[in-house]
């Protein structure tokens, strides 16, 4: 499994189809790896694009780092894996936290981002940040792991279901990701002032908690969709058919 260098951090990433001259990125949330889209949304978009998924630091099979997990510095590595992938102009895909790396990436660098899809990313000044983020990954590692062995055919054995809630552990209560939440807490004042401009689909649950972001963000970027399904925040679990056939709409 391919590790690169980002940023003085190994990184570990999967891709599809190489030659594809159109690429997409797809960024996970918090607390999740890149399985999040590995087993059911990104095999149904590779038959078009070159397909680039990747751990975030700290995440997955990505080496772990105690600092940096503010928006600008996720997107300053998004940049630096697209740089060694010689990845001049993406779509971009992101779930949850990953969402708003997209969206931060867009702002810091436009030239870089051609589309832009969303799916559930929560607002960051909504109550608490971290403890909002906790609750969500606490819940889509239960359903996750409710959900793994009907929709890739194993079991996890309790090594894996230890390893993930020891990785939450870690980042949640060993690393500075409370405080670099809490820089972020003006994201959605910053997209107010100053718009995104790319075409921007954005996908959420109809009884998600992060709903009214979606909404939120639908009016302050200018000409985006918003498109709705029954579920909740823990959508690519819920719905991926529905989250792929929507990708391909928008991206075609």
């Amino acid at each position: 499994m391919p590790i690169v260098q980002v940023n003085n951090k190994n990184i570990h990433l999967l891709e599809m189809n190489h030659e594809s001259s159109q690429a997409i990125v797809m960024i996970h949330g918090m607390f999740t790896n890149l399985s999040v889209f590995y087993f059911n949304i990104s095999p149904n978009l590779s038959d078009r694009f070159r397909v680039v998924m990747y751990d975030l630091k700290g995440h997955g099979m990505s080496e772990r780092s105690d600092h940096g997990y503010d928006l600008e510095s996720m997107s300053n590595d998004l940049i630096a894996l697209m740089d060694t992938l010689q990845l001049n102009k993406v779509h971009l895909i992101g779930y949850s936290y990953g969402g708003l790396i997209a969206l931060k990436t867009a702002l810091l660098y436009p030239g870089r981002v051609e589309k832009l899809i969303v799916i559930e990313s929560p607002r960051p000044d909504q109550g608490d940040s971290p403890e909002m983020i906790q609750k969500f990954g606490n819940e889509f590692i239960d359903q996750y792991l409710n959900n793994y062995e009907s929709t890739t055919a194993l079991k996890p054995g309790r090594r894996q279901i230890e390893k993930n809630r020891q990785l939450f552990d870690y980042l949640f209560n060993h690393t500075s990701i409370k405080e670099d939440f809490n820089k972020d807490n003006d994201f959605f004042d910053q997209i107010e002032k100053n718009p995104v401009g790319h075409k921007t689909l954005l996908l959420y649950g109809e009884s998600s908690d992060c709903l009214q972001a979606g909404e939120l963000l639908h009016q302050m970027i200018p000409g985006s969709v918003l498109q709705t399904t029954p579920g909740n925040h823990n959508l690519p679990v819920q719905e991926p058919q529905w989250i792929t056939n929507q990708i391909n709409s928008f991206l075609r």
